[in-house]
């Protein structure tokens, strides 16, 4: 059978991957913190048809001689360049400026995820008093501090703000009426030395595999370069639709040139079955 037909199958799944990629970056275009992704191919292995000789001193050296048998698929990867920030006015609406994420999950050692959505809420409080509320996600995980522990606000607390450190406070008042202003925490940013190698898990979310590296925590922001929080506005998704378009046609052509490929080599095959009639 004709090896041409082998790498035009090839290439036809590589190009149906990266317009399946494609198609999730433009499903996600409004996603708040989503990270587009990106297909990268590399060729199979080669057929020798002849070795390279070493030049002689009557004869030149001879290149190799090898048949391509198609392509795979190389890697896909996030990429996880910032988005533009879209101001809401929302004080718990917050943006990373930098390289962070933010932390959500099980306070007491369970499952952490890591996310650069932070439409973050105040719950009513469950599972502490009746006097307090926790800083959760939209699905009711816990953000963290940069000590892991839950972010609680009282919810006596006449106005609430975070600082460009991530510190949250809030406006309460003491025993004699008078406003106090008081912090709750520092809302943790956590960093990654390969955050291209942090796994998707769905709902704008990741979490720590083997070769994304642990995560920094504890260094200050302006020393780790973690990023500066931004209250009152979300980080948007970072595809770009003209560029996305783009890939789209270069996939779509890609994939039309490999089932070009198929038929001409179906033609030839047909050619050699009819020769003998």
């Amino acid at each position: 059978m004709l090896r041409s037909m082998y790498s035009g199958i090839s290439g036809l799944k590589n190009f149906q991957t990266k317009l399946d990629v494609i198609g999730n970056n433009i499903a996600n275009v409004n996603t708040y913190g989503f990270k587009k992704g990106r297909v990268v191919f590399k060729d199979l292995y080669s057929q020798q048809v002849s070795l390279a000789g070493a030049p002689g001193t009557a004869r030149g050296g001879v290149n190799p001689k090898q048949v391509g048998l198609g392509s795979q698929l190389g890697a896909i990867d996030t990429i996880h360049a910032p988005g533009s920030a879209q101001f809401t006015g929302n004080t718990l609406d917050l943006a990373i400026e930098g390289d962070g994420l933010f932390i959500v999950g099980d306070p007491d050692g369970g499952e952490r995820f890591y996310t650069r959505a932070g439409n973050f809420y105040l719950d009513a409080g469950a599972g502490d008093t009746d006097e307090s509320a926790n800083l959760v996600d939209g699905e009711g995980r816990f953000v963290l501090n940069s000590s892991g522990e839950k972010i609680i606000i009282p919810l006596s607390a006449t106005s609430l703000s975070v600082s460009q450190d991530g510190i949250v406070s809030y406006v309460s008042k003491d025993d004699d009426g008078n406003n106090v202003l008081d912090t709750a925490g520092t809302i943790g940013i956590a960093k990654f030395n390969n955050p291209g190698g942090l796994e998707k898990v769905g709902g704008n979310l990741y979490k720590e595999s083997a070769n994304s590296g642990a995560p920094s925590v504890d260094v200050p922001l302006s020393e780790g370069g973690h990023g500066a929080v931004k209250s009152g506005s979300l980080e948007m998704s970072n595809v770009d639709l003209s560029e996305e378009f783009t890939e789209m046609i270069v996939a779509q052509r890609g994939f039309q040139a490999n089932t070009r490929i198929i038929t001409t080599s179906d033609e030839i095959l047909q050619e050699l079955v009819n020769l003998k009639r």
